[in-house]
């Protein structure tokens, strides 16, 4: 008898064009928490030194950042959130076939942008970088 499939209703995986071609995945099952944003790194997503590229780090951490701003108003984690601005801190390189996750947490705001920071971490715990930014919610009349 084959083994039961995890339940995967909790991720977000191919949503967008972006996400597809980084192949990175969210994660909104922590409903009391940020979310969590993770990317198993291949050698596509290294730089020169062979090892994690700044920019995708950043893709992924600010992915984790918007989703858990999206959280605050949408259980599915998919109200859009656009990018006001991001800062990031690269601590430590993180080699291929390793997975690194970033985790989302509100760290302040007000009635339109939020505060939104992410810490990116390799399979042992280690940083790797850390990244805070503003975000805003973009109503629904502008998406059309």
């Amino acid at each position: 008898m084959p083994s039961p499939q995890p339940e995967t209703s909790h991720l977000i995986e191919n949503e967008t064009g972006t996400q597809t071609l980084i192949g990175y995945v969210v994660d909104v099952s922590d409903p009391d928490g940020g979310a969590r944003c993770w990317l198993d790194i291949g050698p596509q997503h290294t730089n020169r030194h062979n090892v994690l590229h700044g920019g995708i780090a950043t893709a992924v951490i600010d992915n984790a950042c918007g989703t858990t701003g999206s959280l605050t108003v949408d259980a599915t984690g998919k109200a859009p959130f656009l990018t006001i601005s991001m800062n990031v801190q690269f601590v430590a390189p993180a080699q291929a076939g390793s997975r690194v996750t970033a985790t989302g947490r509100i760290v302040g705001g007000g009635r339109s942008t939020m505060f939104i920071a992410a810490d990116l971490v390799d399979d042992s715990g280690r940083l790797i970088a850390s990244g805070t930014g503003v975000f805003k919610r973009v109503p629904q009349e502008k998406l059309k």
